[in-house]
């Protein structure tokens, strides 16, 4: 697409969100939340939603999801997204995302859908019976994106396919639609730090998922200070001691992955971990990591149960959330209409 036009002269804005799919936990909270609030703090304008619309692309309970974008709006406060600076706002509140999906749906094309590998991971070997929308969600998710006009999103690697494909639907649409001009920003990815990436408690090898059957498989951001001392307790190890260096940690995962967290917990390196407690085993080093984790989460869960004790500020604050995204929303569908050809009186 070598006349397609990039010379994108917008503001800078970000664009991040999740799916009220779970409780959130300490992954999502080091590898993104922590993130979110730092991107707020440099003054750029962020909008961070609860992608709701994207949750119904798998079975859900239609009586439980408001109370599910409530929870994780909660967390977000909680972690310390500030909605007098951020919006913050359930995904559906905002029609504008519904509207552009579909004129980038007939700006994607079928073959870029099915190169994605995150579709085949959850339809498995069902793929004819999942439902369209688990298909074509890529779509939604770069008019997410779009919609604002958002210039950066913060991604993890299993999302760097699907902002690849955001900026596909853009060059695209700028071509066909822009008459010469850059309509859309080609989004760039501000990828995670790896200490940021948080592993399952029982298995070092997959990520913490809120989607994982087993509870303790997570430390949850809501987790009292018990349920953390035992989760960490538990935790999967094997029987050596830490080492001295992180190259000896290659080979075990479960070990890798505490240290790894005590580090993301404490703002030091991995190295600094084990130049405190090489030599020394888990029945040492897992009581440390609790009391860590317990200080560092416990003021994060006060305030998360408090702002789920009191529905209507987190309704209030959804509200003004959205009304905000509209604002920056609207002109965008009003100028997306118009290029492709929509009817106006």
């Amino acid at each position: 697409m070598s006349d397609t036009p990039t010379d994108y002269k917008g503001p800078e804005r970000i664009l991040s969100g999740m799916q009220p799919t779970g409780a959130l936990h300490l992954g999502n909270y080091l590898g993104a939340l922590k993130n979110w609030v730092a991107l707020q703090d440099r003054g750029v304008p962020c909008f961070y939603c609860v992608v709701d619309m994207h949750a119904m692309t798998m079975p859900h309970d239609p009586a439980a999801l408001p109370d599910a974008v409530r929870s994780v709006a909660a967390a977000y406060l909680a972690a310390g997204v500030d909605p007098s600076r951020s919006a913050v706002f359930a995904q559906s509140a905002v029609r504008e995302h519904a509207e552009l999906a579909w004129i980038f749906n007939c700006v994607a094309r079928l073959g870029w859908l099915e190169r994605m590998t995150q579709f085949k991971d959850k339809a498995g070997k069902d793929a004819e019976r999942a439902s369209v929308g688990l298909f074509t969600y890529p779509v939604l998710q770069a008019a997410d994106i779009l919609v604002y006009k958002a210039t950066h999103v913060p991604v993890g690697e299993d999302q760097k396919q699907h902002l690849e494909l955001s900026r596909d639907i853009a060059a695209r649409f700028n071509r066909d639609f822009g008459k010469g001009e850059a309509v859309f920003p080609l989004p760039e990815p501000v990828i995670m730090p790896d200490g940021a990436r948080i592993m399952s408690l029982k298995d070092g090898t997959a990520k913490m998922s809120k989607s994982d059957p087993s509870d303790n498989s997570r430390i949850n951001l809501a987790d009292d200070a018990d349920t953390i001392a035992r989760k960490i307790k538990k935790a999967k190890t094997d029987p050596e001691p830490l080492p001295a260096s992180t190259k000896e940690l290659e080979g075990r995962p479960e070990a890798r992955n505490l240290v790894g967290i005590y580090a993301a917990l404490t703002g030091t390196t991995s190295q600094s971990v084990l130049d405190e407690f090489a030599g020394q085993g888990f029945g040492v080093f897992k009581p440390r990591l609790a009391e860590v984790a317990v200080e560092f989460l416990s003021p994060i869960a006060d305030t998360y149960a408090r702002l789920l004790s009191d529905r209507a500020e987190i309704d209030r604050i959804l509200t003004a959330g959205a009304d905000k995204a509209r604002e920056v929303a609207a002109p965008v569908i009003a100028e997306a209409r118009n290029l492709v050809g929509y009817w106006r009186a």
